[in-house]
């Protein structure tokens, strides 16, 4: 018998904090039975396999991400808006990694469609309006902060930058100055 509580929410939130803990890719049903002490199969009633798991976790993180997103974005324009929008990916990272690698985990059209994933693309195409880009040149933009949001916090991540000086802190700064130089100055089409 299914232990009274369980549901696809409870269990998927449950996932989170064990992403958390010890890594997304860590995520299993059978690792996700061990922490309610309960029989694998009596989950496989809510949740169908570790990749619909896996699924639930992302589609939380990418709603958790969208909600700070917004929440940070509230009244900011230009480059405090640009530096706002990449510390709440930054800041999300450091508190939630296994969560963070959640939100990039690859989920099918139609899943993705229906996803916070929109939203979030949304949040970085509304720091991109204080910078007068149009098509195509704004989907190379959102292209490319987050490809520099991703591989900072990657790196930091896994200590890349812990070896030298200065600190990360310094170096993210200026970064997003130059980003800010960057789309203030964006380059013409060839």
């Amino acid at each position: 018998m299914v232990r009274a509580g369980l549901t696809a929410e409870r269990l998927a939130r449950a996932g989170a904090e064990l992403a958390d803990e010890v890594g997304f890719d860590q995520v299993t049903v059978s690792a996700l039975a061990r922490r309610f002490d309960v029989k694998v199969a009596s989950l496989y009633s809510h949740v169908k396999n570790s990749h619909d798991l896996r699924t639930r976790i992302a589609l939380i993180a990418l709603e958790e991400l969208a909600d700070r997103g917004a929440a940070a974005l509230a009244g900011r324009a230009g480059k405090d808006a640009l530096t706002a929008l990449a510390d709440v990916y930054r800041d999300y990272a450091r508190e939630h990694p296994g969560r963070y690698d959640a939100a990039r985990y690859r989920l099918d059209p139609e899943t993705a469609a229906a996803s916070a994933g929109g939203r979030n693309a949304q949040l970085t195409r509304a720091v991109l309006r204080g910078y007068d880009l149009t098509e195509p040149e704004q989907t190379h933009a959102v292209r490319l902060l987050g490809s520099v949001f991703h591989g900072y916090v990657s790196l930091e991540s896994s200590g890349g930058f812990s070896h030298s000086a200065p600190d990360s802190q310094a170096s993210w700064a200026r970064i997003m100055d130059a980003l800010d130089a960057l789309l203030r100055n964006w380059p013409p089409a060839a």
